[in-house]
């Protein structure tokens, strides 16, 4: 391949394989789209690379690592946008180790990166008063209110038994 084969593959991944092979979502090609669109500020504002000159040479474990600290640093993304960034790369460099083999070693260890975690948000239970609310919703006069209040009764149940 050419010396900036780089363009050639993200040309091939996004006009031929992610529509015809994968048949990926206008959404999905879009949100992938972007996430180029942001590596390639990056490497030209931050490792001073112009998009023209980016080669398969520029990439390893620590730029792309490097590439997804500067989303959360510097852009501002939360985890989850990170790790959605880091999911359009595996998939790029997934199609490039099948597609350039001689990639295959840089592939994997960009494939290698985990995701990052984030923390779980915290459930907040109903309280006593909540709880006797939602059970006084139910219209008792009726058979679909009992049954409804049995239905609420039970699974309020169930929930404070797992707890």
């Amino acid at each position: 391949m050419k010396k900036y084969d780089f363009a050639q593959c993200l040309t091939n991944y996004f006009t031929v394989f992610l529509p015809g092979h994968v048949n990926a979502s206008k959404n999905t090609i879009c949100s992938y789209r972007d996430t180029f669109s942001k590596l390639l500020k990056f490497f030209k504002d931050e490792r001073r690379i112009p998009p023209e000159k980016l080669s398969f040479s520029h990439f390893n474990r620590a730029a792309v690592e490097d590439f997804l600290l500067w989303l959360e640093n510097d852009c501002g993304c939360g985890i989850s946008t990170r790790n959605q960034r880091l999911a359009a790369l595996r998939s790029f460099f997934r199609y490039v180790q099948v597609e350039c083999p001689e990639h295959l070693l840089l592939c994997q260890g960009i494939i290698a990166i985990r995701s990052k975690r984030r923390e779980k948000p915290v459930i907040q239970y109903l309280n006593k008063e909540e709880i006797r609310l939602l059970l006084a919703q139910p219209d008792t006069t009726t058979r679909d209110g009992h049954r409804d209040l049995a239905i609420l009764t039970g699974v309020l149940f169930i929930l404070s038994n797992t707890a």
